[in-house]
């Protein structure tokens, strides 16, 4: 008898299997008729005329970005100015950004740009731009509306966490160069190096700067400045954690295609000698920040001082489009060393201390973090 029922699942399974594709098809057809009739009849009965390519692109849009906030669909004219501003100078407000809820979030402004200037902070939400509201908007449209002229005047409105009323920011749009690494040092024996982003030479200059500060025969220590810092290279990332590491896992990324699954490792020879190392982060630090800073964490290498990181663990492609322009599709997520996913989870500091102002410069009285740091490494 078990032969018999067997036998027949064997027979019968792949029928099954096909008729199952086929609703599922079918399903997907009836989907896209349905979304053709609404833009039938938005088309011909809504308020006002309306531009159908706009609408069409919005829906592809929207369609992204209910996947993920960083999803995105970008028009032939939008990948064509994006491609324009990898250049490493452009003109804006300098603050990376996503899509949240329907309004602008701000992952991190960038250090001594206008938005920094300005006040802006990690966390904020931006809800109108010029008395525009956001809500409705794609992420593209929202930033096409912050870019313009370079001088000319911008307001933004802000909503906060923990502060009532709305604050209202009128900024000047300036050139925005990208500086990505400071660094001076602190009472004669702290190395200080602030990373701002992972650029093309971020892994030179902060070798560079690591070679500067050990010329010090005082030098007993290193700070590792990854707050505000919204990300950027993988590969740099995994570069500048190898430095303070001798071997070990850095970061692994997981695909839905396990052939496009990668582990990354550190090589012998941490520059700094096994001096001792902490590294600060915030609510803007994210990316390639997390995965610095989780992975010394990890392998118990640094010290992690400041608030929990943004959470962004995840890896963007950019695929372009027959239309010439392309979509921001997410293909894969970061997974720390011991595992972890970063995602909308962030990396815990070890010791959490709250940020206090608006400005990170080196020995400021209002840079809480910064001056727990100098008095941990001093004792």
């Amino acid at each position: 008898m078990k032969k018999i029922t067997l036998l027949l699942f064997i027979v019968f399974s792949p029928f099954v299997l096909s008729q199952n594709i086929n609703s599922s098809e079918i399903e997907i057809y009836k989907k896209i008729d349905l979304f053709g009739e609404v833009l039938e009849k938005i088309n011909k009965d809504y308020v006002d005329e309306i531009n159908q390519s706009e609408s069409m692109d919005s829906a592809i849009n929207g369609l992204l970005q209910s996947l993920d906030p960083y999803s995105a669909y970008m028009t032939p004219k939008v990948f064509k100015e994006m491609q324009t501003d990898t250049s490493g100078e452009f003109g804006g407000l300098g603050i990376e950004v996503s899509m949240e809820a329907g309004v602008i979030k701000v992952i991190s402004p960038i250090d001594d740009t206008p938005a920094s200037k300005a006040g802006i902070k990690a966390g904020d939400y931006i809800v109108k731009i010029n008395n525009l509201q956001v809500q409705g908007k794609s992420l593209t449209e929202a930033v096409d509306l912050m870019r313009g002229p370079v001088g000319s005047n911008i307001e933004l409105t802000v909503r906060r966490r923990g502060v009532k009323k709305a604050i209202i920011f009128n900024i000047i749009r300036e050139i925005i160069e990208v500086k990505s690494v400071k660094s001076d040092l602190i009472d004669n024996n702290i190395g200080y190096i602030r990373l701002t982003s992972f650029n093309d030479n971020s892994s030179q200059q902060i070798k560079k700067q690591i070679d500067i500060l050990r010329n010090n025969k005082n030098l007993k220590a290193f700070i590792l400045d990854l707050r505000n810092n919204p990300g950027g290279l993988l590969t740099q990332a995994i570069k500048i954690t190898d430095f303070f590491l001798d071997n070990g896992e850095i970061v692994s990324t997981k695909s839905r295609k396990k052939t496009e699954s990668r582990r990354w490792f550190a090589k012998k020879g941490d520059i700094t000698n096994g001096k001792t190392i902490v590294v600060l982060i915030n609510y803007g630090s994210a990316s390639a920040s997390e995965i610095v800073a989780g992975a010394l964490k990890d392998h118990k290498r640094a010290i992690i001082v400041g608030e929990r990181s943004y959470g962004k663990g995840s890896v963007q492609s950019i695929i372009p489009l027959k239309n010439k322009g392309a979509i921001r599709l997410t293909v894969s997520k970061y997974y720390l060393p011991s595992g972890k996913s970063i995602s909308e989870v962030g990396v815990k500091p070890d010791i959490e201390v709250n940020e206090e102002g608006d400005n990170f410069r080196i020995k400021t009285d209002t840079d809480n973090q910064l001056n727990y740091a100098i008095k941990l490494l001093n004792g």
